[in-house]
């Protein structure tokens, strides 16, 4: 059996602040590093910084160039890291969270242990307790 290998779920969430319907994820990615993970959440951000309000814009530029450096050493912590931004009515989310990424051997439909969360990404699934 394969060990875990450590890692980072990354999720890009959005809400319509006008409406009561729950946050909708946009996207995923696995990270295998700290690095890989921030770097994500940079890359969307500088892509989708020229269509944001100046709000919204000047929020995701301070967290590129003021708060970005606190975070790669908490996600080294195994601290979860959130960055929003708030365009118009919509909110934008990314969260990144350590997890294990376990190798599939099989699928069965079981329940997992009470508290487990198990996110099926492909051929590998990320653990979260």
């Amino acid at each position: 059996m394969t060990p875990p290998q450590r890692g980072y779920r990354c999720e890009c969430w959005t809400r319509d602040l006008a409406e009561e319907w729950p946050p909708a994820l946009l996207t995923c990615f696995d990270a295998y590093s700290a690095a890989q993970a921030d770097r994500w959440v940079a890359v969307m951000l500088r892509t989708i910084s020229p269509a944001l309000d100046t709000d919204a814009s000047d929020a995701a530029w301070e967290w590129l160039y003021e708060v970005r450096i606190e975070t790669r050493p908490a996600l080294l912590r195994a601290q979860p890291c959130t960055v929003s931004v708030t365009h118009a009515r919509t909110r934008i989310m990314w969260t990144i969270r350590p997890v294990l990424f376990l190798a599939l051997a099989h699928r069965q439909d079981t329940e997992p242990a009470h508290g487990v969360q198990v996110v099926h990404t492909g051929a590998r699934s990320a653990w979260t307790p």
